[in-house]
């Protein structure tokens, strides 16, 4: 799971299965989600912002309490 903060304490989270080829995306490189397989990357809120990947990272449930993060 790849947890993002776009805007101060707005959360998301996402699968790190990249959705072209299932590669795990491995870092996040500034405003950028990336896979380092075929060099897909994706916007903090999931979206796919270069292919060749067709669709965003699979968005994954989450809480957020007492300044933890949990799936939900």
């Amino acid at each position: 799971m790849v947890v993002t903060q776009a805007a101060a304490g707005s959360y998301a989270a996402f699968s790190t299965t990249c959705p072209h080829q299932g590669c795990a995306v491995a870092s996040v490189a500034g405003a950028s989600i990336v896979c380092p397989c075929h060099g897909s990357t994706f916007a903090l809120d999931g979206s796919v912002t270069n292919g060749p990947a067709q669709t965003g990272l699979t968005s994954r449930p989450i809480m957020v309490a007492n300044g933890e993060i949990t799936l939900a």
